[in-house]
């Protein structure tokens, strides 16, 4: 699988997030560097696991919405 990739910003804004989380929660100083390769050992050890939730939660979606296009279809139908 293919890494996701993140712009500069996006790393950088997800890096903070991690450093507020590590400051806040965990009461360590969490550096630039060290954050950036947590996200990536995330991305890369664990990430997949998202990625698939996300999936399969949008096969659900369309799933429930063909079968509501199916019944309101066969509330179209005409007899005789």
């Amino acid at each position: 699988m293919k890494p996701i990739e993140f712009s500069k910003e996006e790393r950088t804004a997800a890096a903070g997030k991690l450093r507020d989380y590590f400051a806040r929660e965990l009461d360590q100083d969490l550096g630039q560097l060290p954050a950036e390769m947590l996200l990536d050992f995330i991305g890369k050890e664990i990430g997949g696991a998202f990625y698939n939730r996300g999936v399969h939660d949008a096969q659900q979606l369309v799933q429930q919405k063909a079968e509501d296009i199916v019944e309101a279809l066969y509330g179209l139908e005409r007899v005789g």
